[in-house]
């Protein structure tokens, strides 16, 4: 099995094109969402450290935001909780497809929290600044200062683009990605 991470900012694509590929993809924001949805000791970590801004099960996104908009420390505490629980997940993961020809790893902290290894093939996901800013408006909680606190906790865009093996140009139309993804597989085949 093959690993391929998927890198790039906020708003570029990346579980557009993580999920493009056609192969088992681990979704750290899905997981996320299901950990606030659905794990009572999640839950009860995180009231621990944020009773003022954790208050009821499941856990709403407002809560997280709220707690992170508040106080900058907040997202350091959150992370922490969340990241051992989002590594056992992608673990888990791994394990179920290690007999497939790849995995796609759509994980926004992929270098960051040390998820990736040598070998992994790393794709940046880039796309015009304008095209990124028009869809993260359209996103239902869309907070330009939320925004700005996740990017402040990752790694400068410049330094996951030479660490990629590979740049997809996403342009968000089916056509444009479907051959950049038939040019890396070929390449990596």
């Amino acid at each position: 099995m093959k690993r391929i991470g998927i890198l790039g900012d906020i708003g570029a694509g990346k579980s557009y094109i993580a999920s493009s590929f056609g192969f088992p993809v681990f979704d750290a924001d899905k997981e996320v969402a299901k950990l606030y949805r659905n794990d009572k000791k999640i839950f009860k970590k995180l009231k621990k450290i944020l009773p003022k801004y954790i208050s009821s099960f499941p856990i709403k996104k407002d809560q997280i935001s709220n707690a992170i908009l508040i106080k900058n420390s907040n997202l350091k505490k959150i992370v922490d909780i969340i990241h051992s629980e989002v590594r056992k997940k992608m673990n888990l993961f791994l394990r179920k497809n290690k007999y497939k020809k790849f995995v796609i790893l759509d994980i926004p902290l992929l270098l960051e929290n040390n998820l990736d290894n040598k070998k992994d093939i790393l794709i940046f996901v880039q796309s015009k600044r304008s095209k990124v800013l028009s869809n993260l408006k359209k996103r239902k909680n869309f907070n330009k200062k939320l925004i700005n606190r996740f990017k402040n906790i990752q790694l400068p865009l410049d330094y996951k683009k030479k660490r990629s093996h590979f740049v997809i140009k996403n342009n968000f139309t089916d056509k444009s990605v479907k051959k950049e993804i038939r040019f890396v597989l070929k390449k990596i085949l």
